[in-house]
């Protein structure tokens, strides 16, 4: 396999301050646009390095062999044991603020990059790879068998295929010690286990939100932040368990996304607890659109009866007027006009508007020639025709031929087989 067909190749070409270098791979998950890519000597600045492996799984390694490293360039990197096989992602000054993001704990943990990848070192990554699926239903399997009660999401190899990582799901404590003996005897590789979550495990295998677009955890997010119920309460969405939960089973990450939005703006609508008295009578808290600073009162407060809807600043000013114990006449400011905001259902309306009218066609008026048939008179009215001429006259007038005249009968259509006229006899079903 020629490795120059997996590289993938950079353009430098810079276009409205957007350089095509800074954006990599976009096959890879969780891909940072680089930013400082087109500055000179960027990638000299630090020797560290972005590699990332299957799915979302990313290391942050030493280049102590000054190799000239891009974006998208495949390398061996240092693993416990062997060597492992990724793609960079990322290079330059990025890559520090990447490493406090990972909260890695020690300095340890950053290996080393050994070379390019090989084509040798490229064949062996693919057969490992194609090993996975198989392997993962396998240890399902033997997992059942032993009655463990954990879920295997995903099997990874190592790029020498000497090493495997089990994913694995479990709301309990799992003592799996008799899962890695029969595992290794059964793969002949070394094990090693790791417990995801469920939106971890989401984001591993990805797919399309309810928004149609991938996964926020499969794309760009990179740290899971708790998510409760009260982010739904201050935005006024349904607690609906199936529209609030996502693919993991669990609360959506995007309900955080502008909850901060809407607490302050909320900040800015009068409590929903105090009733505005007016001179017509008294409005309770109906509902409110919290970015619009709209609010809506009801003068029932069990029901949806003679709905008003003001500004927030209008409902504070009548509150400050009750306090004073004033009441104004109506909610509606002086010379304010009521919007009808009531929904209009779409059926009351013609729903053959949108069809084609059909022309109705006139009926004509019969010739006179016809309507003095009908009246049995025999005189004929004259018409805008044109009178016939002298010709046509004596044509008419002259009987040359010895045939019988035409009648206006339709003639009845001729039998293909003729008899001939000596064989005619008479009709049948007449009598003679």
């Amino acid at each position: 396999m020629d490795i120059k067909n997996l590289k993938y190749q950079i353009s430098t070409e810079c276009d409205r301050g957007l350089c095509r270098r800074g954006v990599g791979r976009q096959d890879k998950q969780l891909n940072t646009y680089d930013w400082l890519a087109d500055v000179p000597g960027n990638a000299e600045s630090t020797d560290l390095v972005e590699v990332q492996f299957k799915n979302t799984r990313k290391g942050y390694y030493h280049n102590v062999n000054n190799l000239e490293l891009q974006k998208g360039d495949i390398v061996a990197v240092e693993a416990n044991p062997g060597h492992d096989i990724g793609v960079v992602t990322l290079t330059g000054e990025l890559v520090k603020l990447q490493l406090k993001k990972a909260n890695l704990k020690s300095a340890d943990d950053i290996r080393r990059v050994y070379r390019h990848a090989k084509p040798v070192d490229i064949e062996k990554y693919e057969e490992a790879k194609s090993r996975e699926h198989a392997t993962m239903i396998q240890s399902r399997q033997i997992a059942k068998d032993l009655g463990l009660d954990m879920k295997i999401g995903d099997v990874e190899y190592q790029g020498d295929g000497n090493k495997a990582i089990f994913y694995y799901i479990a709301d309990e404590r799992v003592d799996f010690r008799q899962l890695i003996k029969v595992l290794a005897d059964a793969f002949h590789v070394r094990i090693e286990m790791k417990q995801i979550g469920a939106r971890q495990e989401a984001g591993r295998i990805g797919g399309t939100g309810p928004c149609g677009r991938e996964l926020c955890c499969a794309t760009w997010m990179k740290n899971f932040v708790s998510v409760s119920t009260n982010a739904a309460r201050f935005q006024d969405i349904s607690l609906n368990p199936q529209k609030l939960a996502g693919m993991c089973a669990k609360l959506k990450c995007c309900l955080n996304y502008e909850v901060d939005d809407y607490m302050e703006a909320n900040k800015k609508l009068p409590s929903r607890d105090i009733v505005l008295q007016t001179q017509d009578a008294d409005y309770y808290f109906f509902k409110a659109d919290i970015l619009a600073g709209l609010v809506t009162y009801s003068t029932d407060k069990r029901m949806a009866a003679n709905l008003e809807t003001i500004t927030a600043a209008r409902a504070k000013e009548i509150i400050e007027l009750n306090k004073e114990g004033e009441k104004p006449l109506s909610l509606l400011e002086d010379g304010q006009v009521k919007v009808d905001g009531a929904p209009k259902d779409l059926l009351e309306d013609d729903i053959t508007r949108f069809d084609k009218s059909k022309k109705k066609k006139k009926k004509r008026k019969p010739r006179p020639e016809k309507v003095d048939n009908l009246n049995g008179s025999d005189k004929q009215e004259k018409t805008d025709k044109p009178e016939k001429s002298d010709k046509l006259e004596k044509s008419e007038k002259a009987e040359k031929s010895d045939k019988p005249e035409k009648s206006d009968r339709p003639r009845r259509p001729q039998r293909k087989n003729k008899m001939p006229k000596d064989q005619k006899g008479a009709p049948e079903g007449k009598g003679q």
